[in-house]
């Protein structure tokens, strides 16, 4: 046993060795340091003072917009409405989600006007370079008039305009598609006499850190962005470290794009996200306002010159929705860069974006995300069978050793250098791995966590049913033993208290009998230590996942369930003949001897023996 913990840390370390190596093979792509700097150079030769974007300008959470003429937005993912001040997209609601698994309960709320709870919206706007004073170019405060359309559609793109009186008009075209992606058209005609040079941005406003962010660690939420390639993930705590950049008079960190990127937020579900047009080089910035609590992701292009009677164009795209894999994915291949990284695929990403890639088609032909999981299992259990089979042939093999090991422990006694090494001899003659059981352990505990980290991040598993009381594949198995699975009139403890550790469900329960019949393929160990461990393993695991997800726990006992039969049945196939009932029947047994041998009356001492005893 001790060679096998040996052996199960040293192939772990191995394990987190070859993730380290996969990154140093495979860096993410490097800036070109000449595109890098050119970029650079231009972004702040057009850096000037501008209200929307510096802390002193900032607008307070006022109901401003609240009151603002309004434009409706109706689609098939989406309703809500775009306020005339500042044409902020600041009213959005998710028609196909709701905020609980009641689907009476209400559609969950993405983007709300400043001065609500969480408020949290998207503006466009050009700042001022030279030409043109910054009270003449439109911002998040500026009220704008609706020049065409009347309801936002994926078929009727609505325009906004704002004539600043001073010879020039500016436009914003809004369409959107059926899913959750706006084109934001920004145009500007210069009707005076003279050239203008200003610069376009788009900018998401958010206020203060939102009431539902779990803060859990295995769950990114907070800035994300991709810079040519790069992706950075910054939780809000850390936005709120930046050092203050001179430029830009507040806490904030620039990066340059010199091609390709975007910028937003996203949650444990939801994302709102500036994506410029694909080789458009732009100023990624993210910023904090410690005075009004606002944290703010800016994407600013490069500068526009528009001469005396000229007009410009500039696009910029906004997703505002859920994260739907394969609507993102569809993005990505329409050109976003790696929008799929936006997901939260955390480390073993290599582990997890193909286990989900799998899941989403076994669930496309089946229908049901808890019957996918299973799937998914089979799957799963088929790729890593070659080593499982030589795994099980081991054990096997090890078990018809176990009289000749018994053998060598009663001739070693207590000399372990002599046991260990009369074992290595015996491994060693029979051509038995005695690491080997440890492979389909070290190959679980990946798969394990990456098939966790799917099920907690991604939107498809929320509020999935699978069957009967299942109605949440994300969330832990709603039963509970204390009172009987619903058959006792009394509700059960609060997910927060600490009772809730008792309050088991029956999937964990399963879990703990799959676990617990599958140590019964073999006897029970006679080292007291390993006895009491593979005595409290299955119910330990049984508390612990108990309030994990139900996918994961559907999961544990279909795996359970297949490692059963395939060790069973190759075990057999080797002449192995595994007494699982007579296994049962033993550990019971034992148990009820060591309650007879135990006295009656602990607490008497042994009457001493009298001398006519002892002389008999």
């Amino acid at each position: 046993m001790d060679d096998q913990n040996k052996n199960l840390i040293l192939a772990t370390a191995l394990s987190f060795g070859v993730i380290l190596v996969w990154f140093l093979l495979f860096p993410p792509p490097a800036q070109s340091p000449a595109a890098l700097e050119d970029v650079t150079a231009q972004m702040e030769e057009a850096t000037v003072p501008n209200a929307a974007l510096t802390d002193s300008g900032v607008t307070a959470p006022t109901d401003a917009s609240a009151d603002a003429p309004r434009v409706p937005i109706a689609t098939p993912e989406m309703d809500g409405s775009i306020s005339l001040l500042g044409g902020r997209i600041d009213d959005i609601k998710l028609v196909r989600y709701r905020e609980e698994v009641d689907p009476e309960s209400p559609e969950v709320t993405l983007l709300s006007p400043a001065g609500t709870p969480d408020a949290y919206f998207a503006s466009f706007g050009w700042a001022a370079v030279t030409g043109v004073d910054a009270a003449n170019v439109p911002g998040p405060d500026t009220l704008w008039s609706l020049e065409s359309g009347e309801t936002l559609t994926p078929d009727s793109p609505v325009t906004l305009a704002w004539d600043n009186g001073a010879g020039q008009i500016f436009r914003t075209e809004i369409a959107v598609d059926d899913k959750f992606m706006f084109d934001v058209t920004q145009s500007v005609e210069n009707t005076g006499t003279a050239e203008i040079a200003i610069r376009p941005y788009g900018l998401i406003r958010q206020y203060g850190i939102p009431s539902d962010v779990e803060n859990f660690f295995i769950l990114h939420e907070g800035l994300v962005r991709m810079t040519d390639g790069e992706l950075e993930e910054t939780k809000y705590g850390n936005i709120e470290d930046y050092n203050v950049d001179p430029a830009e008079g507040t806490n904030a960190e620039r990066l340059d794009v010199t091609g390709s990127g975007w910028i937003g937020y996203t949650g444990h579900y939801w994302m709102t996200t500036l994506i410029p047009q694909d080789g458009t080089p732009f100023r990624s910035t993210s910023k904090y306002f410690p005075s009004r609590d606002i944290y703010q992701a800016e994407a600013v292009q490069m500068p526009v010159n528009v001469a005396a009677g000229a007009s410009a164009t500039v696009t910029t795209q906004l997703f505002a929705g859920a994260k739907e894999w394969e609507a993102i994915r569809d993005y990505e291949r329409a050109g976003v860069l790696n929008f799929v990284d936006s997901i939260d695929w955390g480390w073993f990403f290599f582990l997890t974006k193909p286990i989900f890639w799998v899941l989403h088609h076994i669930n496309i032909v089946i229908g049901n995300m808890g019957w996918s999981i299973i799937g998914l299992t089979f799957v799963l259990k088929l790729i890593v069978l070659p080593l499982a089979y030589k795994s099980y042939v081991s054990m096997a093999k090890m078990k018809e050793l176990q009289p000749e090991m018994e053998k060598l422990k009663e001739k070693a006694g207590d000399d372990r250098q002599q046991l260990q090494q009369g074992m290595m001899k015996l491994y060693k003659d029979n051509k038995v791995n005695p690491a080997a059981g440890c492979l389909p352990i070290l190959l679980q505990i990946p798969i394990f966590f990456s098939l966790y980290k799917v099920i907690f991040v991604t939107i498809e598993l929320r509020h999935a049913p699978w069957v009967g009381w299942i109605n949440d594949l994300s969330a832990p198995d709603p039963s509970s033993i204390l009172n009987l699975f619903g058959l006792l009139p009394w509700g059960v403890p609060d997910p927060a208290s600490i009772f809730a550790l008792l309050s088991l469900g029956i999937l964990p329960i399963l879990l703990g009998i799959s676990m617990w019949l599958q140590q019964k393929l073999n006897p029970t160990p006679t080292d007291p230590t390993q006895k009491m461990i593979f005595a409290w393993m299955p119910w330990v695991f049984m508390f612990m996942l108990g309030n994990f997800a139900s996918g994961l726990v559907l999961y544990w006992i279909t795996n359970n369930t297949i490692t059963f039969v395939q060790q069973y049945i190759i075990m057999r196939s080797h002449g192995a003949k595994p007494d699982v009932f007579g296994n049962i029947k033993e550990s019971f047994q034992r148990r009820k001897d060591a309650k007879a041998a135990v006295p009656a009356n602990t607490n008497k001492a042994p009457k001493a023996k009298s001398n006519k005893d002892k002389a008999k």
